[in-house]
């Protein structure tokens, strides 16, 4: 299926959406934010699905926000820039604050906002050739997105400076080498790693890959004991789910565990 700057598609439980304005290799649209936010919300509550793609069309991921709609801004009151900005971070909100594992598939280029997109995403598989840019100081902007607190988790404050001072692009293999890529596969394969990816934890223990995506989110702000009793009432919470009484005998029956999304996916193909 398909919106004009946004086509999802459903393969088992695993919901894949494009981003696609090719000529613009990309460029962010409120159109855009608005689909996608709308997808991602249905997903959220949405059972039959166990995890989400992210990718761009025609072998580019997103080169962030149109240079034509931002030059065009200048002339907008506050109020609408305020409102196209906050339609930007309510999508990055919900994909932080959505139980299912988000993976970024990245080819070509992710600059500006579109960086901020796939430091968003839970998981990031990118093409060998991949560059992730902070892009926003080449044109005289600042970052939005959450790229500056997705980047200073992960790398040190110095190199984060120098991203956003500079706009350099810095290569996939860097950022795998640091860490805040996961996977760096062949030119024009991430997506098929992505999806394979994401098919094994939509078939796994979605209520737990949940819970678990909650407690990495809250431990970047809370204390030691806050983070405790999250944890503790969580693994409580999950041992009432039947995803634990699946696993628990399975293990003990030394066989791969059936748990409810994988189950039900065996029904639906066969």
């Amino acid at each position: 299926m398909s919106g004009k700057t946004l086509l999802w598609e459903r393969q088992g439980r695993v919901l894949t959406l494009t981003l696609n304005d090719p000529a613009t290799r990309n460029s962010l649209s409120v159109e855009m934010y608005e689909t996608s936010l709308e997808m991602i919300m249905a997903a959220t509550h949405d059972d039959d699905i166990g995890a989400i793609v992210i990718t761009g069309a025609d072998g580019n991921f997103c080169s962030g926000g149109n240079i034509n709609r931002l030059l065009e801004s200048l002339d907008m009151s506050h109020a609408r820039r305020q409102k196209s900005v906050d339609a930007l971070h309510r999508w990055i909100k919900a994909i932080r604050a959505c139980p299912k594992p988000i993976i970024a598939a990245v080819e070509g280029s992710a600059a500006g906002a579109g960086c901020s997109l796939a430091l968003a995403c839970d998981l990031i598989v990118a093409a060998e050739e991949a560059r992730f840019v902070v892009a926003y100081v080449k044109i005289g902007l600042n970052p939005d997105g959450g790229s500056t607190a997705f980047l200073n988790r992960g790398l040190p404050p110095q190199l984060v400076a120098e991203l956003c001072f500079f706009g350099d692009p810095i290569g996939a293999e860097r950022l795998h080498q640091l860490g805040v890529v996961n996977k760096t596969v062949s030119k024009g394969t991430a997506l098929d790693e992505a999806l394979a990816w994401a098919a094994r934890l939509a078939n796994g223990p979605t209520a737990a890959i949940g819970r678990a995506k909650s407690l990495i989110s809250a431990s970047r702000h809370n204390s030691l004991e806050a983070q405790l009793d999250m944890e503790a009432r969580l693994i409580i919470e999950a041992r009432d789910h039947p995803e634990a009484a699946e696993g628990l005998k399975a293990f003990l029956e030394k066989r791969k565990p059936d748990f409810p999304g994988a189950v039900k996916a065996a029904r639906e193909d066969s």
